[in-house]
């Protein structure tokens, strides 16, 4: 059966809770457990902790030489495949970008697709996404016995729909997202017990950004908590900000705007989540203020650029700590948010969140209750600010290279991409060390003026963009690096210059190897020690989400979409010329096309190519007589 919902009442689910607790708690210890396996990848970034780490090792330095393709899979899509696919309990279960296809495969003969679900969406929806028309992933619910396990996914026209995680049927449908007000959804939904969280996208077109949680049984929205406004909007906490008032505590999210344009100041959140079960927070950041034209929004612009930690039964925000107060570069803070438990250098064990933000800081806070712990920064050519003040939380701005009307900006490090944008990183507990793509890119930013029409873009600014100062600016090449960083320390034990910017994220594993792709179009390992590249290979098309790995049968498996495009492709994608179009992307990255093309689907390395097909008889026709 089918159910279409807009809203239910909170107190109706509520009501509902007794009965609804036990299971609950089964389900997602389940989904803890099932995560805990190397036999599958139930959600992005591994684990609750979404550190994108595994301890499998059968691949490890001295055999990495030997990976080959086991197999191989087309989604039949061309344009950029962010995130990455889930492997549960021998299926693998495989997104794509608009029109959002779903395709399931076993994994002892993934040549026969299982069951497929290929929605029919509105068009119109692909006039309103920001950046190519990418998603970010599925999620998976193991189910309680009545109600089967589900496959969640988001839609570009925003949809949410729960699919019968064994047939693809639908089992219910949800609106999020207005695509006339130039709402969208590209984000991986987030399933925390019985709830399934799900972000918004457009703040580029002046959507005011929210966070809502649905039943994952029923797709009932329990609760919604929006990034801007009054604070009943906000579902702060009463003890908000307790431990840390000076990052700003009631009555903000209107008193930082000047009259009502919070009401259009985005704040729109889709990126990555984390999830502690003892804090039972979840955490996550919120983006840009709209428009990006920093003199038509005066203020702090609160809670836009955001890192959040909200109760995961009510909704309620224990912390919010802003990262770039009044934004003037687009530095929208939703990247990931790993979680680690380290000592700080005092010798105190701290429960640690994360988080390598656009605006050029890797920022790391006491997750119990957003005290912040160090922040530093991603590159020393960062220029925007000289630093940030640890007692105070606030960025020490450079004048230099602000942004105002009637001013060209020059030479801004970081461009309005970051030098971290939506890639998924990795912790290596065991070495205590972050390995994180950046991008090395910088800008020229010429703000104007603009009108607030609903569902029309509302930006505000011409961008250049050109590779940063240790990158070849006549070439525009060295536009990426790969680093590994000690959040305690705060410093890199090494660091490498890409080609293009590492757009998709890492993969770090206990065979002391670090995996990541590359916009040209090649998967690679290098040494988690060292940085040493040891293998790569050339993909169909670039890479713009982050591997995963697995063990099927006793063997270890890497995975990795391929399929260029998201923002840095858009001009690759689309065909575009002029060097600021795509918001600045399709000057920065135009030689890209010399290295790759279009394409659509997930790659599949082992050992020596070992896989289901080494049998050539697996997958065969055979006659009624012969089964």
């Amino acid at each position: 059966m089918m159910r279409y919902l807009s809203s239910v009442s909170v107190l109706a689910v509520m009501a509902l809770a007794p009965i609804g607790m036990a299971t609950q708690a089964a389900a997602n210890d389940k989904l803890v457990e099932m995560s805990k396996s190397d036999e599958n990848w139930v959600m992005p970034g591994k684990d609750y902790d979404s550190d994108n780490y595994s301890k499998l090792k059968q691949i490890n330095t001295s055999n990495v030489k030997q990976l080959k393709p086991a197999w191989s899979f087309s989604t039949g899509l061309l344009n950029g495949h962010e995130g990455a696919p889930l492997v549960v309990d021998g299926k693998m279960y495989i997104h794509t970008s608009f029109p959002n296809n779903t395709f399931v495969l076993g994994l002892d003969d993934p040549g026969h697709i299982l069951w497929q679900d290929k929605p029919k969406q509105n068009p119109a929806a692909r006039a309103v996404a920001c950046c190519d028309l990418v998603n970010r992933g599925l999620a998976y619910w193991p189910g309680d016995g009545k109600v089967p396990a589900l496959i969640l996914k988001t839609q570009l026209d925003g949809n949410v729909a729960a699919l019968n995680a064994e047939t693809g049927e639908t089992v219910w449908k949800v609106e999020n997202s207005d695509i006339k007000m130039g709402s969208t959804l590209t984000i991986a939904p987030y399933v925390v017990k019985d709830k399934v969280i799900i972000g918004s996208s457009g703040a580029e077109l002046g959507v005011r950004g929210y966070l809502t949680a649905y039943d994952v049984k029923t797709g009932a929205q329990v609760w919604r908590a929006y990034a801007t406004g009054p604070d009943k909007d906000l579902l702060l906490a009463p003890d908000f900000n307790v431990k840390n008032a000076h990052y700003g505590q009631k009555g903000l999210g209107t008193a930082t705007w000047e009259g009502d344009a919070w009401k259009i100041g985005g704040g729109t959140n889709w990126g990555w989540y984390a999830y502690d079960p003892g804090t039972n927070l979840i955490y996550f950041g919120t983006g840009n203020p709209a428009p990006w034209n920093e003199t038509m929004r005066p203020g702090d612009n609160k809670w836009t650029m955001t890192i959040f930690g909200r109760d995961a039964d009510t909704g309620e925000a224990k912390f919010g700590y802003q990262k770039t107060p009044h934004d003037e570069w687009d530095y929208a803070g939703v990247n990931v948010m790993m979680l680690s438990n380290q000592k700080d250098k005092d010798g105190k064990e701290r429960k640690l969140l994360t988080h390598p933000d656009r605006n050029g800081i890797v920022y790391t806070l006491d997750r119990t209750d957003g005290s912040l712990v160090s922040a530093n920064k991603l590159d020393d050519t960062v220029n925007v600010f000289k630093s940030v003040d640890l007692k105070t939380g606030q960025p020490v701005r450079d004048p230099e290279y602000g942004t105002r009307m009637d001013h060209l900006a020059k030479d801004v490090c970081p461009s309005a991409m970051g030098y971290h944008n939506q890639g998924h990183d990795s912790y290596d507990p065991e070495r205590k060390l972050f390995y994180m793509g950046i991008n090395h890119i910088c800008m020229d930013w010429e703000p104007f003026m603009l009108p607030y029409r609903a569902g029309q873009f509302f930006v505000g600014a011409t961008l250049n963009m050109y590779p940063g100062p240790k990158g070849d600016r006549q070439n525009y090449e060295g536009l990426g690096q790969i680093k590994a960083y000690n959040a305690i320390t705060g410093e890199y034990k090494w660091d490498k210059m890409e080609r293009f910017a590492v757009w998709g994220g890492t993969m770090a594993t206990a065979g002391d190897l670090v995996f990541y792709g590359t916009l040209d179009g090649y998967i690679k390992a290098r040494n988690s020690d060292n940085g040493d590249l040891l293998w790569k290979f050339k993909l169909p098309s670039g890479a713009i989400g982050y591997p995963i790995t697995y063990s099927h049968k006793g063997d270890q498996y890497v995975a990795i979409y391929y399929g260029v495009g998201g923002w840095p492709g858009v001009g690759l994608v689309f065909d575009l010329q002029d060097p600021t179009a795509g918001l600045g992307a399709v000057g920065a990255f135009k030689k890209l096309a010399n290295y790759t093309q279009m394409g659509g689907g997930v790659m599949v390395f082992s050992l020596n190519g070992k896989g289901p097909y080494d049998d050539p008889n697996v997958g065969e026709y055979q006659t009624a007589a012969k089964k």
